[in-house]
């Protein structure tokens, strides 16, 4: 049922890039830290760069989770669900960096995305594929997309460029775990 790729196709890259949600999963080393899995809109946030990697706008979020799990060790898994049509689930497991909003490579990549403004991005997750894998999606329900939410663009608005940099700062320091964050 399931099958296992080394690189991402067209059809592949497709599938990924308009899936309007996918999930993040990842973990520190410790067996007592908390495992992460977060989903994500996918409003053009989303691309693969190459047969071998993809990446995503980080947007500024209550936790830090995943860009400290990265910074320790770098495994990543990424999840795409078919909510319509025919049934499919589709991994990328890797190894993930970070490059920060205020790193110089942060300026050169942000062009890959569809809004290169980005408001609330407080980063952009690189992920290196190691394999992708599908499989039957056969328990995934069928649900109809209504629309993308607008909070977080108006958040991060609102907020302005110094607001989310002080709210880095008061909540994006440290994972719930005590790793370093931002």
């Amino acid at each position: 049922m399931g099958r296992v790729w080394n690189e991402i196709d067209s059809k592949l890259k497709e599938f990924i890039e308009s899936s309007p949600v996918f999930f993040v999963a990842t973990a520190p080393l410790s067996k007592n830290g908390h495992i992460n899995c977060s989903p994500k809109g996918n409003r053009g946030e989303l691309v693969v760069l190459s047969q071998r990697s993809v990446a995503y706008l980080d947007q500024t979020g209550s936790g830090i989770e995943t860009v400290s799990h990265l910074n320790e060790n770098g495994r990543i898994t990424l999840m795409f669900c078919a909510f319509v049509g025919p049934p499919r689930i589709v991994r990328i497991h890797g190894i993930g960096t970070v490059i920060k909003r205020d790193e110089p490579s942060f300026a050169e990549m942000i062009n890959h995305f569809k809004d290169p403004a980005a408001i609330g991005a407080r980063s952009i997750v690189v992920i290196e594929s190691e394999q992708v894998s599908d499989s039957c999606g056969y328990g995934v329900p069928l649900m109809d997309f209504v629309s993308h939410r607008d909070q977080m663009n108006d958040w991060a608005s609102r907020k302005g460029e110094d607001g989310i940099r002080e709210y880095w700062v008061e909540k994006n320091q440290t994972s719930i775990d005590g790793l370093p964050g931002l």
